[in-house]
């Protein structure tokens, strides 16, 4: 699995300065989790799960998790289970798929996949745990535990904090605290912990509306940086961007966030009008916004959004170079130095964990060349996958 592997080579040695590693399924937690970029979301119900998984594989994503919650009925849990099991074991053998997760409805789904798929369920790499709490929390893990004995191989875990108890002021501390012991326990199968948006949102009965991120939303982003501050902190685990859920945009209440600019020196006109008819405006400010708050990665419901995704994790030369020049400086006794981009100060101790975790991404995901910006990799990516 390595991100960009559809461009060809010419391209990749143009657009980058040190490309995109491969990543394998048994890599490390922490570098498998830069590696997630946009997750897409596929209902557990689609009649050709096997064709799906494969296209999107051939369009650059890197994972994936089939649904058997809230995205499928209530009444066709019974068939989604059997249709994944007989599905997947059809994947077995391949050598070109993403990480492959499952969103389980309830703590015996993992254990009967593992059942009737027998051997082939080593096609599944982990499950994303819905409604995470410290009441359900412990079946759940233990039912994965019990699995990953049947299947024989690690099976990663996602959990996903979305319930009351984290959007209520007087029981959200204390809810995190003990996730956070939860998860400490489980700790070398804990990939990343997700942020469920739609389901915050719903226990105000609200729900974000396109024009607007996630973080216009007060009382949803209190919640997320309060789950960045105690599950998130270095040292702890990754968190993940929440969904994005929207893909055409009907008329504009606001004026479109993307500057002309950019689009205009590469001459990409065209590109910055497919991405604004699309509303991916807004998914590009919020995978900004995200980063900016501590989050990686993101939860996406349409293969339009990935190449925005991976375009904005490709990481750009100036901060590569930052990073270099902090861990260099560190390594000389600390200080203070201006940037080689002259354009901003690096300090030694105080950006150290910053640039560690950005050379993460870098190794992942791949350094721009000098003068190569989003807008080219975005470029050459839709050529490759139109939006």
């Amino acid at each position: 699995m390595r991100h960009f592997h559809f461009l060809d080579r010419a391209d990749r040695a143009q657009l980058f300065h040190i490309e995109p590693a491969d990543l394998g399924r048994d890599d490390p937690l922490d570098l498998l989790a830069h590696g997630l970029g946009a997750t897409l979301y596929i209902p557990a119900t689609r009649e050709d799960l096997v064709g799906d998984v494969l296209r999107i594989a051939g369009r650059g994503v890197a994972s994936c998790v089939i649904c058997l919650e809230d995205a499928i009925p209530d009444g066709a849990v019974e068939y989604a289970v059997r249709h994944v099991a007989e599905e997947l074991v059809k994947l077995r053998g391949r050598d070109d798929l993403p990480l492959i997760f499952v969103r389980v409805r309830t703590p015996d789904q993992p254990g009967r996949l593992a059942g009737l798929m027998g051997e082939a369920a080593d096609v599944i790499d982990g499950f994303v745990l819905p409604k995470f709490s410290t009441t359900h929390g412990p079946e759940f893990l233990d039912a994965v535990g019990d699995a990953e004995t049947t299947i024989g191989r690690r099976l990663m875990v996602m959990p996903v904090i979305e319930t009351p108890e984290i959007m209520y002021r007087e029981t959200r501390v204390e809810e995190l605290l003990g996730q956070r012991a939860l998860l400490a326990k489980h700790s070398e199968r804990v990939l990343a912990v997700r942020i469920g948006a739609t389901d915050m949102a719903s226990v105000f009965a609200l729900r974000r509306p396109r024009d607007l991120t996630i973080y216009d939303i007060r009382i949803i982003a209190g919640a997320v940086a309060d789950v960045v501050n105690v599950l998130g902190r270095p040292g702890g685990h990754a968190v993940t961007g929440p969904v994005w859920e929207y893909f055409t945009a009907p008329d504009r209440l606001f004026k479109p966030q993307l500057r002309e600019t950019p689009f205009a020196r590469t001459d990409d006109r065209e590109l910055r009008a497919r991405l604004l008819a699309r509303d991916l405006d807004g998914l590009i400010r919020e995978v900004l916004l995200d980063r900016a708050n501590g989050l990686i990665g993101k939860t996406v419901i349409h293969p339009s959004h990935v190449p925005v995704v991976h375009a904005l994790s490709v990481v750009s030369h100036e901060e590569y170079d930052d990073a270099l020049g902090v861990l260099s400086a560190k390594e000389d006794g600390g200080g203070v130095a201006r940037s080689s981009y002259r354009n901003k100060m690096n300090e030694a101790n105080p950006h150290q964990a910053w640039a560690q975790q950005l050379l993460l991404r870098a190794q992942v995901f791949g350094v721009a060349a000098p003068d190569v910006t989003f807008v080219d990799l975005l470029a050459a990516s839709t050529e490759e996958a139109p939006l």
